[in-house]
């Protein structure tokens, strides 16, 4: 026992130890996935979160540590985003004729994130502090972070509502869309990408390529969109 205890001291400070637990977990995630037929509750992304989580609780390991290793995983999000536009430029010729309604369903899909969590909030009595970090929540982290920071609100607690509004969008998304009826892939894949930036994003490639494409799309539009918007709901709402 007490050999094994010293091998996990070792590995423990060993960074790379970190990115190999967090790629494992994902290949362990995506094979029950795929085992279950695809099961919603299942997400690869959700469940490979709560291994990572669990191991850590249970090692006792702090969150600064994982991220020595785990930065590695943060750095290629960079380019993963950039590589998005490839398939993307697949679809050129649709998306040239859809750019009116593509351009309705994002400012609906915006103006609807944001709103009912202002009315939500204001209903349940939420503080502004804790408003201005909720509002942002449909786009991807570092934009929600960087909005809810320079209005007042936690950056840290706007993470929390990014990632809670992802994983519950991957995994209701685009089951809930087919429940309604709807099997167009672009439509499902800008829906969820609006809603629920890259973790939807995710999902939607799982779906198909072309759901993907439209995903990231609307995750990019969204984006740069609820920037502008929350701002302006803040103004308007004396927050």
């Amino acid at each position: 026992m007490d050999d094994l205890f010293q091998i996990w001291v070792y590995l423990a400070e060993q960074p790379l130890l970190w990115l190999a637990v967090t790629v494992s977990a994902y290949v362990v995630a995506q094979q029950l996935f795929q085992r279950s037929g695809g099961f919603p509750l299942l997400n690869p992304v959700l469940v490979a979160i709560t291994l990572v989580v669990l191991l850590l609780l249970a090692t006792g390991t702090q969150y600064n540590t994982y991220f020595e290793g785990g930065q590695y995983v943060h750095f290629l999000l960079g380019p993963a985003t950039v590589l998005l536009a490839v398939p993307l430029y697949a679809q050129l010729h649709r998306l040239r004729r859809q750019w009116l309604p593509l351009s309705i369903a994002l400012l609906v899909g915006s103006v609807t994130a944001i709103g009912s969590t202002v009315a939500l909030g204001l209903g349940l009595g939420l503080g502004p502090s804790t408003l201005m970090s909720l509002m942002p929540k449909s786009a991807t982290t570092p934009i929600a972070m960087g909005v809810a920071a320079n209005l007042g609100g936690e950056a840290a607690l706007a993470a929390v509502f990014v990632m809670l509004s992802g994983i519950t969008g991957a995994v209701a998304g685009i089951p809930l869309l087919r429940l309604l009826g709807e099997r167009d892939p672009a439509v499902k894949g800008f829906a969820v990408g609006v809603t629920a930036h890259g973790i939807a994003t995710a999902r939607a490639f799982q779906h198909s390529n072309q759901a993907g494409a439209y995903a990231g799309l609307g995750m990019g539009l969204n984006g740069a969109l609820t920037a502008l918007l929350v701002p302006l709901f803040a103004w308007l709402f004396g927050l």
